[in-house]
């Protein structure tokens, strides 16, 4: 099921790490996922109850990325 917010509040979400990028539903491989995902560091944070967990603990990193962030090794 996709994630349904208020488009007022998706106009003010941000992602929680330093840069603060805008949120967008869904992840690029399953737009009907329950997270919201940062455009800029592709980290997804979950969506419980219709309540964004925008916890940097709670998130998920992108399976791979330019800088390498989310490869453990």
């Amino acid at each position: 099921m996709a994630v349904e917010l208020d488009p007022q509040l998706m106009d003010i979400l941000a992602c929680p790490t330093d840069d603060h990028a805008p949120l967008r539903t869904g992840t690029p491989a399953d737009p009907d996922a329950d997270v919201l995902t940062c455009t800029s560091c592709g980290r997804s944070y979950p969506v419980r109850d219709g309540i964004p967990v925008l916890l940097i603990d709670e998130a998920v990193l992108p399976a791979s990325s330019p800088d390498g962030a989310g490869e453990d090794g």
